[in-house]
């Protein structure tokens, strides 16, 4: 609407300003009614002068008062002129130019101006929806793997699901082994029933999990391999293996946000049923990790210390970790059993 407006006001303005000498009439002359009193008088001298002969005693008395008439004429200023045709000609081409010029800025300035304040994302999604028609016209035209996985991110991130859908389909007809098709589509299988209100089956609840788990399985490295894994394992129980997804997606993507609510939500269920994990999120985690696997501290699950050294740096710290003196004996053998638990498990 404020870009609207301002488009407006900059049209306004630049009409009143090229339309502006229509509206002027031309400046007073103040030598008009002397010259107006001339031209009478030379028009009457010549007309009487026409009606007279050559030998007429009159005329030699009309001819002088002509010539003084005329001289009269010549020792005014010019009377000022103006040329309508010429300022109407240049105001019709000031106002094409300033079509052309509106025109111009509703396609490139105003869209730009408009994505200037939104943040990245916001943008990017704006653009993803602008580009979307095109991609789909380009996938549907080429029916290449590239143009179908091209046309299924700008649809699954302006949130154009169903395309989505067509469009990664599509691509993994062509190539079954693409992490971005394969996780989306199973995210997208995942919450289906988010979207329709309707439940998901257990069968399809199953095969999307497994395109999730083999999409991560195939990009281990990607962080949205590891944020949609985290998802998905933590939307079926599994919060110990999905803790372990989501911390691996903060550690690749340090930036990224996504993740915390349900990282929250996950220790809050565990320290609710398990005592140990209760200390160790209150004294550990910030440094360790969520599930042991490791932040600022070593970690733990990759610990080779026996029980006794587990206690003994525990209680009274090493290097920059501090003590924990104060843990009672139930904490701190609950603390110990954890951490000897993560050590079998292992990375």
């Amino acid at each position: 609407m404020l870009s609207v407006l301002l488009l407006a006001l900059i049209v306004g303005a630049a009409l009143w300003l090229v339309l502006s000498p229509l509206r002027q009439a031309t400046p007073d002359d103040p030598d008009a009614p002397e010259r107006n009193r001339l031209l009478a008088e030379r028009d009457r001298l010549y007309s009487e002068l026409a009606q007279l002969h050559e030998d007429d005693p009159k005329r030699p008395d009309l001819e002088r008062r002509a010539a003084l008439t005329l001289r009269g004429l010549d020792a005014l200023p010019p009377a000022v002129q103006g040329n309508p045709k010429r300022t109407s000609t240049l105001a019709l081409i000031g106002v094409g130019a300033v079509v052309l010029l509106t025109v111009a800025g509703a396609l490139t300035f105003v869209p730009r101006w408009q994505l200037a304040a939104l943040n990245a994302g916001e943008a990017e999604n704006v653009q993803a929806v602008l580009k979307l028609p095109e991609l789909r016209r380009t996938a549907e035209r080429t029916t290449q793997n590239a143009d179908y996985v091209a046309w299924g991110k700008a649809a699954f991130d302006s949130g154009q699901y169903d395309q989505a859908v067509t469009a990664y389909g599509n691509a993994l007809k062509r190539d079954a082994r693409q992490p971005e098709a394969l996780r989306r589509l199973g995210i997208l299988l995942l919450t289906r029933g988010d979207q329709t209100g309707q439940k998901v089956s257990e069968s399809d609840a199953e095969r999307a999990t497994l395109l999730i788990r083999t999409a991560a399985q195939l990009a281990p490295k990607e962080a949205e391999s590891q944020l949609l894994l985290g998802f998905a394992l933590a939307r079926y129980g599994e919060d110990a293996a999905a803790l372990t997804a989501l911390e691996s997606y903060r550690t690749l993507d340090p930036k990224g946000r996504d993740a915390d609510e349900l990282i929250t939500a996950i220790r809050a269920r565990q320290n609710d049923s398990d005592p140990a994990l209760r200390v160790y999120a209150a004294s550990c985690a910030s440094c360790h990790g969520a599930a042991g696997g490791g932040g600022i501290g070593p970690s733990l699950r990759a610990s080779s210390l026996t029980r006794e050294a587990l206690k003994l740096v525990t209680v009274n710290g090493r290097g920059a970790m501090p003590a924990f003196p104060n843990l009672t004996e139930a904490e701190l053998n609950g603390l110990l059993d954890l951490m000897e638990k993560w050590q079998k498990e292992g990375e």
